[in-house]
C-alpha cells in the first residue's frame, strides 16, 4: 500500500452512521495501518489475524435476522494462515451471509483467484495499492450503505471476541 496525499485525509471523511467492518489480515503492519485509516473515517473495525477465529467463521450458520447485518464491510488478505480469503468469503455466502460489500486483497493475485473473486462479487486490490484508490472505493460504499439499515450485534458476544 502507498500512502498519498491526494484529497482523502484520514480524519476529515466520516460516514453519516457508524460503519462496521471485519478486516481480516495476518499481517500486523498491514492490519495496524488498515485499522487506523478506518477508525480515523468514523468506523467500528474488528480485526482478526487469521480468519478461522473471526467469529462469522466460527458460527455455522448466519446469525443475522431478517433485513438486518452483521456487518457492512469485509476486507480481507487472500493469503492467510488455516484458509484463504477466498475460502473465507465462500464461507460466508453458504451461510447466506448479508454483507453486499468485500473486498480481497493481495500482493500475489493469480489469474484463477482473481476470476474467483470477481465471481463472488468482490472488489480486489493488487497490493501495495494506492491509499486513494482505497478512499474512493470507500467513499462510493458510503454512499450505497443506507443509513437506516440494522447490524446485528451477536458476534460481539464476550466468547466470541478472542482477537480484536
Amino acid at each position: 500500500m502507498q500512502a498519498t496525499s491526494g484529497k482523502h485525509e484520514w480524519n476529515k471523511m466520516k460516514p453519516a452512521g457508524k460503519l462496521r467492518i471485519i478486516l481480516l489480515d495476518d499481517n500486523e503492519a498491514v492490519r495496524s495501518v488498515l485499522s487506523r485509516i478506518l477508525d480515523d473515517r468514523g468506523y467500528e473495525v474488528f480485526a482478526f489475524a487469521n480468519p478461522a477465529i473471526c467469529p462469522l467463521q466460527v458460527m455455522p450458520e448466519c446469525r443475522c435476522g431478517p433485513n438486518q447485518t452483521c456487518t457492512d464491510i469485509i476486507i480481507s488478505d487472500l493469503d492467510m494462515p488455516n484458509m484463504t480469503g477466498l475460502d473465507f468469503i465462500e464461507n460466508q455466502i453458504k451461510k447466506n451471509c448479508k454483507c453486499q460489500h468485500v473486498v480481497l486483497m493481495s500482493g500475489s493475485w493469480t489469474e484463477q483467484d482473481l476470476f474467483r473473486a470477481h465471481e463472488l462479487g468482490c472488489k480486489t486490490f493488487a497490493k501495495p495499492f494506492p491509499f486513494e484508490e482505497f478512499y474512493e472505493w470507500l467513499d462510493e460504499i458510503e454512499k450505497r450503505i443506507e443509513s437506516t439499515r440494522v447490524l446485528c450485534n451477536w458476534f460481539q458476544e464476550p466468547n466470541l471476541l478472542s482477537e480484536k
